[in-house]
C-alpha cells in the first residue's frame, strides 16, 4: 500500500512504465496506491490513461473507492489528490462500509493545507488499519492502528533518521504493525564538541572515529560546538576523509582569556570594552556580545 506521492512530481510516461514493470515482477504481492499532493491527478496527466499490471490497483478518483480482495477478506479504500492542496477535512465521516472482515483506509495529508484531520476522528471511522502518507519520516500515530511509513529513502539532507516501511498483519485477534528499516543510508546531523586544546589534526581524528562509529555509508552534517584556541583556524576542507560530509557548521567561539587580554590592553579600546562587559553571565546575549566584540576588535587590531 502506497499512501500517495509514489512520485515526487508529476510522473512521465516512461517513469510509469518503469515502475509498473517493477510491480509486475512481484510474484504474490498486490499493490494499492493513491496519488498525493506531489503526484496529484491532472486532467491531462498520464495517470488517467495508463494501463497498470494486473496486480496493481490504483485508487485515482477524487471520491473514496475500494480495491476489493475477496479471497483475502480485505477491502482497501482511498481517494487521490486532484490538486496540490486540499484544505478541507475530506476524511471526516468516511466510515468503514463493513463490506469486508478487514478494511483499510489510505490517507494522504495531516497538515492544514493537505487534508487536515483529527486523530480522534480517524479512530472513530471503524477501519482495522489506516495507512498514512505525506510525512517523509516514519511515525506511529496510533499504535497498531495508524502510521506514517515515510519515504523508503531520505528525500533530502533534513530527512534524518531511519527510513523504511510498515509491515503489518491482521487477524481475528487484531492488527499488529511494526516499522522495518530499509534505507541503505541515512542523513545524520552530528554534533562535535571541541575545547581549547583541539587542533586541526585532533578534530580530524575525532570526526573520523565518530563517522566510523555511526557508519561510513551515511551522509553527515557536522556542527562544531565549544570553545577553541584563538590561534587555531579549522580547515574544513581537510576534515572530510570519507567524502560523505555534506556540510560543516562552525558554532564554536574562541576560548579567550579575558583577564589577560584586559591586563595587556588596559589603555586601549579593547581593554576598556572587556572591563565594561566582563560581568556578563556565560550563555547570555551579553556574553555573546563580549565574545563577538573582542573578536572584532582583535581583528581590527591585526589589520593595523
Amino acid at each position: 500500500m502506497i499512501a500517495g506521492d509514489l512520485f515526487h512530481r508529476q510522473p512521465l510516461i516512461r517513469e510509469l512504465k518503469e515502475v509498473n514493470y517493477l510491480f509486475s515482477k512481484l510474484t504474490f504481492t498486490k499493490v494499492v496506491f493513491i496519488a498525493g499532493n506531489h503526484d496529484y491527478v491532472k486532467p491531462e496527466g498520464y495517470y488517467k490513461t495508463f494501463v497498470w499490471a494486473d496486480n496493481v490497483y490504483p485508487l485515482l478518483g477524487d471520491k473514496i473507492t475500494c480495491a476489493r480482495f475477496p479471497k483475502e477478506n480485505v477491502g482497501v479504500y482511498g481517494l487521490s489528490y486532484h490538486q496540490k492542496e486540499i484544505r478541507e477535512n475530506i476524511y471526516a465521516g468516511q466510515y468503514a462500509p463493513g463490506q469486508f472482515p478487514y478494511e483499510i483506509l489510505l490517507v494522504h495529508g495531516g497538515d492544514e493545507t493537505h487534508a487536515p484531520f483529527k486523530k480522534s476522528e480517524l479512530m472513530d471511522l471503524g477501519y482495522n488499519y489506516i495507512a498514512l502518507g505525506h510525512i517523509h519520516k516514519p511515525w506511529i500515530l496510533v499504535e497498531n492502528f495508524a502510521a506514517y511509513a515515510g519515504a523508503l529513502e531520505p528525500i533530502d539532507r533534513n530527512d534524518v533518521g531511519k527510513h523504511g516501511f510498515i509491515k503489518g498483519e491482521m487477524t481475528p485477534k487484531g492488527t499488529m504493525v511494526q516499522f522495518v528499516p530499509f534505507a541503505k543510508r541515512e542523513y545524520v546531523h552530528m554534533e562535535i564538541v571541541i575545547d581549547k586544546d583541539t587542533t586541526n589534526m585532533g578534530l580530524r581524528e575525532q570526526i573520523r572515529k565518530k563517522i566510523e562509529e555511526y557508519g561510513v555509508h551515511n551522509l553527515y552534517k557536522l556542527i562544531l560546538r565549544g570553545h577553541h584556541d584563538p590561534d587555531i583556524i579549522f580547515e574544513k576542507a581537510g576534515l572530510d576523509q570519507y567524502g560523505n560530509i555534506l556540510e560543516i557548521v562552525d558554532d564554536t567561539n574562541p576560548a579567550y582569556d579575558f583577564e589577560k587580554l584586559e591586563e595587556k590592553n588596559q589603555k586601549n579600546l579593547l581593554g576598556k570594552y572587556i572591563a565594561c562587559m566582563k560581568g556578563a553571565k556565560e550563555g547570555s546575549k551579553e556574553y555573546q556580545a563580549l565574545y563577538e566584540g573582542v573578536q572584532a576588535l582583535l581583528e581590527t587590531k591585526r589589520g593595523f
